[in-house]
């Protein structure tokens, strides 16, 4: 059976290697069809809330560039000022200024912070802070008293005359601090409980282009250091999600892709979900790689600057270069739900994307140049789509299949939707249905699951008939043939 997904993966080839064809899609919310083409959606998010640092009488916010939500409180790392802002979300949909801080006391001293990147607030309530320019990490108690610091590791594999230079961390349920530090390459840094360093996590692989692999071993010394080092690509953001896996973004390289590096390889690095042994997890589809616009002009492609992971086993990756949010859903081998926003300076534009982070399905968005905090809310579409999803979750399959019904009649051209009742029908064992929806839209996956399933009931429906054909088949032609030659021997004379 030829593959239904095997043309749009050539599509997008033919994109990546030909961009500047398509302009910039006018649409604010959309999606992508089976043909990788444009889809104008609903919006699945407005904009609830705009919040400031001087609608709280502490200035504006200056460049800040970390953002760390748990239960209702939310984190800003207001980076250029040298200060963390804690403020607290009230039931009323208001918010609350609870502290700025901007040093801790060490041994009687007060230490200020000097551009710090990241905050981490575990569920005990420790705290730790990436204080990049002072080249450390601090943790401190839930009253923001000191505990203690890590400081650059001694170690063969760091390099003695680099800066440390830490940006953004996770700390997991069992105490080990993950470390994504300004140029290291060589995977996350792990350090354990007591701040030990432990060695690196899911380093990424590299991507080696041949040609220049020869001409690098044949050149001279300055004309090496002239060339692309072959070197991994680092991570630029982390997110812990509630099962202790972490989800990592890392740069889409176009350049590489039209240096002859692996083109598969390099999409499936942009985002990845990293496991304790640091093997990435990410449900994905070969079809369609989760990298953000699949269109482009002028050859930019989307860049991911964070990412958070919802509870309903969906994620939304920022992205930096076009000031959009992509949301995909795991259910769908990473196919993106939906997609909004742009860059600019109206309300739901961004202009210099920095962190993202979410509060129940609520979408929170840092931009560093507005020195704003933008709140997105769930529309009535968006609520359909996130609520089908958490049901297929739990697995009620028949209120899944009835969400994803009513979102059909709110976008009758939401492939997710089709497949999302496709998903429910193979669940409850109506494998015609499944096949009929996964046909539709050319599924191709979904479809050779159902047809096997509906092939396997079938025989075991039909077994009896197919068992009596059989025996017919073994004794019908010897006894006939016993019948004609008896018949002939009685004729003979």
């Amino acid at each position: 059976m030829k593959k239904t997904g095997e043309k749009p993966f050539f599509a997008l080839l033919f994109l990546l290697f030909t961009g500047g064809l398509f302009a910039e899609n006018a649409s604010y919310t959309y999606n992508y069809d089976w043909w990788t083409d444009y889809q104008a959606s609903p919006d699945a998010y407005e904009v609830g809330a705009y919040i400031l640092g001087t609608r709280f009488g502490i200035g504006d916010f200056r460049d800040p560039q970390g953002l760390f939500i748990r239960e209702n409180r939310i984190y800003i790392c207001d980076s250029g000022n040298n200060r963390i802002v804690l403020i607290e979300a009230l039931e009323d949909g208001g918010y609350e200024l609870k502290t700025v801080v901007s040093s801790v006391r060490i041994n009687g001293a007060e230490s200020p912070f000097n551009y710090p990147r990241d905050i981490f607030e575990t569920p005990e309530g420790e705290i730790y802070v990436a204080d990049t320019n002072n080249q450390r990490v601090l943790r401190l108690d839930r009253d923001w008293g000191f505990l203690a610091e890590i400081l650059k590791p001694e170690n063969e594999t760091i390099d003695e005359t680099a800066d440390f230079l830490p940006s953004k961390l996770v700390v997991d349920s069992a105490g080990r601090l993950y470390l994504q530090a300004v140029n290291v390459n060589k995977g996350l840094m792990e350090f354990d409980g007591r701040g030990v360093f432990q060695g690196y996590l899911g380093a990424n692989k590299v991507s080696v282009n041949l040609i220049d692999f020869f001409w690098k071993s044949i050149a001279t010394k300055e004309q090496r250091a002239a060339m692309e080092l072959f070197v991994p690509t680092e991570y630029n953001n982390l997110y812990l999600d509630g099962e202790d896996f972490i989800y990592a973004t890392t740069r889409f390289s176009m350049s590489a892709l039209r240096n002859g590096a692996d083109v598969e390889g390099e999409m499936k690095k942009t985002v990845r979900r990293l496991n304790a042994t640091g093997k990435d997890i990410l449900v994905r589809s070969d079809e369609f790689p989760v990298i953000g616009d699949y269109q482009f002009a002028n050859g930019q492609t989307s860049q991911f600057i964070d990412i958070t992971a919802l509870e309903n086993d969906s994620y939304a990756c920022f992205d930096q270069s076009r000031g959009r949010i992509f949301v995909y859903g795991n259910q769908d081998a990473g196919r993106i739900l939906y997609a909004f926003g742009g860059l600019g300076n109206r309300e739901g534009y961004f202009s210099a994307p920095a962190a993202l982070d979410h509060l129940g399905f609520s979408l929170f968005a840092l931009d560093a140049r507005m020195g704003s905090l933008t709140r997105f809310d769930l529309t009535g579409y968006g609520e359909l789509i996130n609520a089908a999803l958490a049901e297929y979750k739990e697995g009620r399959f028949d209120e899944s299949a009835r969400l994803w019904e009513e979102t059909l009649v709110v976008n009758g051209n939401y492939d997710i939707a089709y497949i999302g009742i496709a998903r429910a029908a193979l669940q409850k064992g109506d494998y015609k249905k499944a096949m009929d929806y996964f046909r539709l839209k050319r599924f191709d996956t979904g479809y050779s699951k159902a047809f096997q399933a509906y092939r396997k009931q079938w025989v075991e429906e039909h077994l009896r008939i197919i068992l009596i054909i059989l025996g017919l088949l073994i004794v019908v032609p010897p006894a006939l043939r016993f019948i004609i030659q008896f018949k002939r021997e009685i004729q003979e004379p």
